[in-house]
């Protein structure tokens, strides 16, 4: 009796123990399921899809009982991520996140890339459902980088429309939508072509284009009728008569509402949900008694193992001491954790909101930036572009003056734009540095050259100490170098007068081809105080107010100089003494190209073009830009034609012939890239440039992707103009060869 009671009181405590800690077996972590496995997940999806919600349950039931069998943990987790998929499906999200959440414990212990981005994408869906769209995007675009699985990905790409919809990114969703449209899906063609249509109906019919609703609606509904797709031909029923109900097409209306009451209203329908939702509740409760069985199967197994001595009682009752002193502990373990993870919760969510008002501000900060910086520099091409005419034009004397002043005024307002944007590609990760190979001497002495005239005006004198061990060949971004180098020496020359400016560079140490070049800005001019150095490399700071307005500038040059330097992984330092200069010093690690010739040089020399006779088209929707840019070829002897937008470039392209097509990208209707598309299907030959006043969302690639083979910026230098025509004409051989 003794000993029977003992056997009931360790059943009784370990049975809610046991359960509380659930346990796995150990299971073999071979890849996706097996064949026979995997012949039950296609199975299901085609009931889900066909809405036999009961046999894809109870199929998605026996892959999972197959799963366990086979010890397969890899093939179990497809399973319970197919039922979490599935009563997605039938807004059961409770269960979903039943399946979803026993998933999650498989997936801690093994490494598996598949289950991982299914994992995220199941998440990403419920985010949507809580209308937390960035997170879920954020959550899809982790899931896309985890697999590549067709499948997996058509399905993410519907996913990812149906957020887009509800951020109102109408374009993002019809791009993703049109791609699923014509998919190639080996499983679910049909079914993803049908939700591509219908989607793309729901958003015509959000942004009031009812005529393209009704289309898509009609094609969804072929589709899902050739199918048997029952819950989309109801949808799509649905959606039909609303939309026709807008345009005043009542009796097409009335014909899809009485197709709805009808299989709304048949016995198959309601039987239908009746069965899908027993066999829901009997596979979730088949679940749980199993697992129970497993438990007392266990606790069976330790209680017969029990030797019936009274040794083994003995033991027996120290052990149930012990579990209940654990239980207790647990027990206030689990209150303390309930507080911490509502806490957490609390936190979390305060932090996603942040977050989230952080992305909305960024964006619209790129958005504005974008806006105002093409609007701008297109009125200042104008301006530029007719200055730089009228100084051609032999002015009087005292024109002269007010031209320069006009053009100066320009290339300032120029620069300011260029300095805010480009500190706004480095904080958006829209800028990445080169590697090319270049000699660094020759971009030193190439900026202390373009500044000479600068260090004149302030009696200044420029020195540069260079060391002969640098290689003459490294592989870095010499165009970012020439810009920090640009605005630390101009930064100098600007607050130095009648002193110098020096400039070192120095080879602190070379192993194999890595080397490290240590550089220095230094001068004897009016210094930085120490209260100022701590905020001088920050956006629009200088000194003080008085020299901002003795000495002018907009204080971004050493803003850009701190990011583009962080581009590199270095970092500027500073030491000043007001009144007695500074210094500004930095490192910066290379590749040495020591195998090429000293004379060896990718570069190549400018030259001079003879432009006469050639005949141009101009692609411009402004008619200033027209005057501006017809004369400005002109004066070198050019003809040319000008079309107003891409719709007439089109047409003229393919009724004349013209040794170059310049082509504004930013035009109503047709865009410059969209024109160059289609010149190019029936015209390979002829050089597109394109002039465009760039802004901070403008891709080069795009351009050149669409057919381009050059770019320039507007509003630009007229040599740099002359230049870019000249080699795209004229030594097309060259650069193609070089290509």
């Amino acid at each position: 009796m003794k000993l029977l009671f003992l056997n009931r009181a360790i059943k009784i405590f370990l049975v809610p123990i046991f359960i509380l800690a659930t346990t796995t077996s150990v299971f073999s972590q071979d890849s996706l399921g097996s064949n026979d496995i995997q012949s039950y997940f296609n199975q299901a999806r085609k009931f889900k899809n066909r809405d036999k919600i009961d046999l894809a349950l109870e199929t998605l039931n026996t892959a999972a009982n197959e799963a366990e069998k086979k010890e397969d943990i890899k093939a179990l987790i497809d399973s319970l991520h197919e039922l979490a998929l599935l009563f997605l499906k039938i807004d059961k999200e409770g269960d979903t996140e039943f399946y979803w959440d026993r998933a999650s414990v498989l997936l801690k212990d093994i490494e598996y890339p598949y289950g991982d981005a299914m994992h995220k994408y199941i998440e990403a869906i419920l985010l949507h459902r809580s209308n937390r769209n960035f997170q879920s995007l954020f959550m899809l675009n982790e899931a896309k980088q985890l697999n590549n699985d067709r499948n997996f990905y058509n399905n993410l790409l519907l996913t990812e429309a149906r957020v887009y919809i509800s951020l109102e990114k109408f374009d993002s969703a019809t791009k993703n939508l049109n791609s699923l449209i014509v998919n190639t899906d080996i499983h679910e063609k049909e079914y993803l072509t049908t939700q591509a249509y219908l989607t793309l109906a729901e958003l015509n019919l959000r942004t009031d284009n009812l005529a393209e609703s009704a289309k898509n609606g009609e094609n969804a509904l072929v589709v899902a009728q050739a199918n048997g797709f029952l819950e989309d031909i109801k949808t799509a029923n649905a959606l039909l008569s609303n939309v026709y109900e807008r345009l005043g097409l009542y009796q097409k209306s009335l014909v899809n509402s009485q197709n709805l009451i009808q299989l709304k209203d048949s016995i198959f329908n309601i039987e239908k949900n009746k069965i899908e939702a027993k066999t829901a509740d009997k596979i979730k409760d088949d679940y749980k008694t199993e697992e129970i069985v497993r438990q007392e199967k266990k606790i069976e197994e330790l209680t017969e193992s029990q030797n019936r001595s009274e040794l083994t009682a003995i033991l027996a009752s120290a052990f149930l001491i012990i579990i209940s002193l654990l239980a207790v502990t647990l027990y206030r373990n689990n209150q303390i954790k309930f507080k911490t993870n509502d806490l957490l919760q609390t936190k979390n969510k305060e932090l996603q909101i942040a977050r989230d008002g952080a992305v909305q501000a960024m964006e619209a900060k790129t958005n504005f930036l974008s806006t105002v910086s093409h609007e701008l520099r297109t009125p200042l091409y104008a301006v530029t572009g007719l200055t730089h005419l009228l100084l051609e034009e032999e002015p009087q004397e005292h024109q002269k003056e007010h031209l320069k002043a006009l053009k100066f005024s320009g290339d300032y307002l120029l620069n300011f734009i260029n300095d805010i944007l480009h500190i706004n590609k480095i904080d958006a990760n829209k800028l990445e540095p080169l590697n090319m190979e270049f000699n660094l001497n020759k971009v030193i002495h190439e900026v202390i050259n373009s500044l000479t005239q600068s260090a004149k005006a302030n009696n200044t004198k420029l020195i540069l100490e260079y060391d002969a061990e640098i290689p003459g060949h490294l592989l870095s971004d010499p165009l970012k170098l020439s810009q920090i180098f640009m605005n630390l020496i101009g930064n100098s020359i600007k607050f130095t007068k009648g002193g110098e400016v020096k400039v070192v560079a120095k080879l602190l140490n070379k192993v194999e081809d890595d080397v490290t070049i240590y550089f220095e800005v230094s001068d004897n001019g009016i210094g930085i105080s120490k209260e100022k150095q701590k905020s001088i490399f920050e956006g629009f700071e200088q000194g003080s107010i008085q020299i901002n307005r003795e000495y002018g500038g907009t204080g971004l040059g050493l803003t850009i100089v701190k990011s583009l330097l962080g581009l590199f992984n270095s970092k500027i330092e500073l030491e000043s003494t007001l009144g007695e200069g500074s210094s500004f010093f930095f490192e910066i690690k290379m590749k040495s190209l020591d195998d090429l010739p000293e004379d060896f040089s990718f570069e190549i020399t400018p030259r001079d073009y003879d432009f006469k006779n050639l005949h141009l088209l101009i692609v411009e929707d402004n008619k200033i830009n027209q005057v501006i840019t017809k004369k400005m070829l002109s004066k070198k002897g050019m003809t040319s034609d000008i079309a107003n937008n891409g719709h007439e470039a089109i047409i003229l392209a393919q009724e004349n012939v013209y040794d170059a097509i310049l082509m504004d990208i930013h035009m109503p209707g047709i865009s410059g890239e969209e024109a160059t598309i289609e010149i190019r299907k029936f015209n390979q030959d002829t050089p597109i440039i394109a002039l465009t006043a760039i802004s901070l969302d403008d891709s080069l690639e795009s351009f050149y992707a669409a057919g381009c083979n050059d770019v320039v910026t507007k509003p630009f230098k007229p040599e740099v103009f002359y230049q870019k025509i000249g080699e795209n004409i004229f030594d097309k051989d060259i650069r193609n060869s070089m290509s």
